[in-house]
C-alpha cells in the first residue's frame, strides 16, 4: 500500500510513517522543506500549487493531509493568514490533485482538530451530540479564532466538492502523545522535573488526548474500514481535568509537587514564549464516539497508564 503524507515531516507525520513502515506498506511524505530526519522519503511541495509532486497522488492507496502552520504561536494578523492559509489552501490543492489523478487514492484523511468543540465542563462531546464551538459567552477573542480555524479548515475540505473514486475523512485530533523529542509529552516532562508541572489555571479544564499507538491504530482502521467518512473524533476515551493530567505526569516521573501556575502567571509566560495560554486553559472534553461504536479497542484509555509508559519509553536510549 503507497500512502502519501501531507506535510509528514512533524511528529505526527513521523509517527505515522514509522508504524506504516514497519507494516511494509510505501510512505512519502511531501514537504516544503528537506527533512534529513525523516524516516521515509520526502518530495518537494509548496502546499498550495500543482507540481510534480502531484505524480505521487496518481496510482497512491491513501493520502492523509497534516499539512498547517502551527498554532504554538502568539496570534498576531500575520501568523493569523499563515495558520489559516496554509490550511486551507494545501487542502483546496490536493482535492485538485486527486480529482486529476488517473488513479486516485481510495480514501483521504484530511487533518482537522478536536478544538471545533465547545468549551464545557459538564459533558463530553462525541460526533453525534457534541457542541461546536464559537458561542460561548466571556471567553478570549483568541479563543473564537481557533474555532474559526477549525471550520474553515473542514468548509476547505466540503469545497473541493465530491471525489467520486476517494472516500473522505475527517480527523478531529486531539493531542497524540509519544516521547518524541520536542512533542508535547516531552516539553510537559521538563516541566515536571523542573518542579513546575502543577495545575494550569483552576485545573478544571478537560484534557483531551491520545496515545501515538492508539492513533496510529485508528488511523490504520480508518484506511481499511469503508463505513468510515465525514467527521472522527481521535481521542481517547478518558479525558480528564488538567489538575489530574498534570499529577499524571508528575506521578510517571516519581516527582510529587508541581508548581501550579495561576492565569495571569501562563498570560505573561505566554507572551515571553511568543504562545496563546488558550492551547492549556480551555476545556477540552472529546470522545471518540464513532470508534468505540464501531469496537475500536483502545490499548492506552487511561492516562495514568498511557504516561507510565510513555515516560518508560523517553528514558530508553534511542526512543522513539
Amino acid at each position: 500500500m503507497k500512502i502519501v503524507l501531507a506535510g509528514g515531516t512533524g511528529q505526527i507525520g513521523r509517527i505515522l510513517a514509522r508504524a506504516h513502515l514497519r507494516d511494509g506498506d510505501e510512505v512519502v511524505a511531501l514537504a516544503r522543506n528537506p527533512a534529513p530526519e525523516s524516516p521515509c522519503r520526502v518530495v518537494a511541495w509548496d502546499g498550495r500549487t500543482e507540481g510534480d509532486w502531484t505524480r505521487e497522488i496518481d496510482g497512491s492507496d491513501v493520502v492523509i493531509n497534516l499539512a498547517g502552520r502551527s498554532v504554538n504561536c502568539r496570534y498576531n494578523p500575520e501568523n493569523r493568514r499563515a495558520i489559516i492559509d496554509s490550511r486551507v489552501e494545501s487542502t483546496l490543492v490536493l482535492g485538485r490533485a486527486i480529482r486529476h489523478a488517473a488513479r486516485p487514492p481510495r480514501v483521504w484523511l484530511q487533518s482537522a482538530t478536536a478544538t471545533i468543540y465547545a468549551h464545557r465542563y459538564d459533558a463530553p462531546n462525541d460526533e453525534a451530540t457534541g457542541i461546536l464551538g464559537g458561542n460561548e459567552p466571556g471567553v478570549p477573542e483568541t479563543w473564537n479564532f481557533s474555532i474559526d480555524v477549525a471550520n474553515r479548515w473542514e468548509r476547505a475540505l466540503a469545497d473541493v466538492g465530491p471525489l467520486p473514486s476517494t472516500r473522505t475523512v475527517l480527523l478531529r485530533t486531539a493531542m497524540v502523545m509519544s516521547p518524541d523529542r520536542g512533542g508535547v509529552f516531552d516539553v510537559l516532562s521538563g516541566l515536571v522535573r523542573r518542579g513546575l508541572g502543577g495545575r494550569s489555571g483552576n485545573g478544571r479544564q478537560f484534557v483531551s488526548w491520545i496515545h501515538e499507538k492508539d492513533f496510529a491504530r485508528a488511523i490504520s482502521r480508518l484506511i481499511g474500514d469503508e463505513s468510515f467518512s465525514g467527521p472522527v473524533n481521535l481521542a481517547s476515551p478518558g479525558p480528564l481535568p488538567n489538575a489530574d493530567f498534570m499529577r499524571g505526569i508528575r506521578d510517571a516521573w516519581g516527582i510529587g509537587f508541581g508548581l501550579p501556575a495561576t492565569e495571569w502567571m501562563m498570560e505573561l509566560g505566554a507572551i515571553a514564549l511568543r504562545t496563546e495560554t488558550e492551547l492549556i486553559l480551555k476545556s477540552r472534553r472529546v470522545v471518540p464516539g464513532r470508534l468505540l461504536g464501531a469496537g475500536f479497542r483502545f490499548e492506552h484509555p487511561e492516562w495514568p497508564e498511557a504516561a507510565r509508559e510513555l515516560c518508560g519509553r523517553w528514558r530508553r536510549p534511542g526512543s522513539p
